[in-house]
């Protein structure tokens, strides 16, 4: 809803046809928002660069290679700036190893919409509501040797849209609802210290699976919509260029595992369940193969770090304009010292006047385990 709004019914081909947008839909969107500042500095793209206290959210299988014992991270975006002022993204995530091979991470999700006004069909206020989302999340990963780690996490979920407000569709009258649900991750990582040529390399493999969870109603009838369940797979190269400086390359894709649902049949998958769904996902195109191609979004970044205390970092992500045209270039830095760390991103749209615009992103992170960056 919010990420998909400022998107038009039809984009514009090149020969000047009008062609139809076929997005991929869910609930809940927001889940698929990168809450720090590190990843969205690099155009999104996170399942398999180096751990940090906001890995959990892109994959928890790199927790088992976290080298602090005792961290937390507190990020801040306010969201779509441009058009409002009063609607912002928080993420709070702390972690805590268990074992020299297996670490604990729980983290906090809350969206704040802004306050929005009721109306009646008269076009009469009748009052205000102030819609929020949150999720709450716990995640373990740990080593199965010593390049391989597993991980898994769980969530809850829930949106409060509309809070209970009564609405009329044709002949039936309902009540609105919070919608609730529960959701599972599923996370591999792979990471090998390699010498080539001289230099110090690793290469990292990371693939999770995300929001494998029951469909959520916002209404007292039957309807139900699917969460964003989504499959991200990536990988990142570092290559130490001396003792002090050091570049990493990463890319991911990343394809919602949720059934296309046409734009004049909103029934169409209403009898289909999350698993059901996610099969369905990935020949239900109707251009078929090449389509479902085009749901694939890619993600690219370059992280720049010198002696481990100061980072540049920048980054683009690519969606097809068939699916939803989001592409923007992205920018950002970040500084470690002693136990305290900062983080920056910036966002650069490629076509004026998007909401994303001028989207910043900040973190914070602390160690307190009694070691220093």
């Amino acid at each position: 809803m919010i990420l998909t709004s400022g998107l038009s019914a039809f984009a514009q081909t090149t020969d000047g046809r009008n062609q139809e947008y076929r997005p991929i839909t869910t609930a809940v969107p927001i889940l698929s928002v990168s809450p720090d500042a590190r990843s969205a500095a690099m155009g999104d793209a996170g399942v398999a660069i180096s751990p940090d206290a906001n890995a959990s959210y892109w994959n928890s299988a790199k927790l088992a290679f976290l080298e602090e014992d005792l961290g937390v991270s507190l990020s801040v975006t306010p969201w779509l700036q441009k058009i409002v002022n009063d609607m912002y993204l928080a993420y709070l995530s702390g972690h805590k190893k268990l074992t020299p091979n297996s670490s604990i991470s729980a983290s906090l999700m809350y969206f704040d919409l802004g306050e929005i006004r009721f109306s009646n069909e008269q076009g009469a206020e009748t009052g205000y509501f102030n819609p929020k989302e949150y999720a709450v999340s716990v995640a373990y990963g740990q080593k199965l040797s010593e390049n391989l780690s597993l991980g898994v996490g769980a969530r809850y979920i829930r949106s409060n849209l509309a809070g209970n407000a009564t609405y009329t569709n044709g002949s039936f009258t309902g009540e609105s609802e919070p919608g609730n649900s529960v959701a599972v991750d599923l996370g591999i990582y792979y990471t090998k210290d390699l010498a080539l040529g001289g230099k110090n390399y690793n290469l990292a493999f990371g693939g999770n699976v995300s929001n494998i969870g029951a469909k959520i109603s916002y209404t007292t009838a039957d309807r139900k919509d699917f969460l964003p369940t989504n499959l991200r797979l990536g990988t990142a190269i570092t290559m130490e260029l001396d003792p002090y400086n050091k570049i990493t390359l990463a890319v991911d894709g990343n394809k919602l595992l949720v059934p296309y649902t046409p734009a004049d049949n909103a029934a169409a998958n209403e009898n289909t369940n999350t698993f059901s769904g996610i099969f369905k996902s990935f020949n239900d195109a109707p251009g078929g193969f090449s389509e479902e191609m085009k749901e694939v979004t890619v993600s690219t970044g370059l992280e720049y770090w010198y002696n481990n205390l100061f980072a540049a970092r920048a980054g683009y992500f690519y969606e097809n304009d068939l699916k939803g045209g989001r592409q923007y270039f992205t920018m950002g830095l970040g500084v470690r010292y002693q136990k305290f760390g900062v983080d920056a991103a910036y966002l650069i749209p490629n076509e004026q006047n998007n909401p994303l615009a001028q989207t910043l992103r900040f973190t914070l992170h602390f160690r307190i385990d009694g070691e220093t960056y």
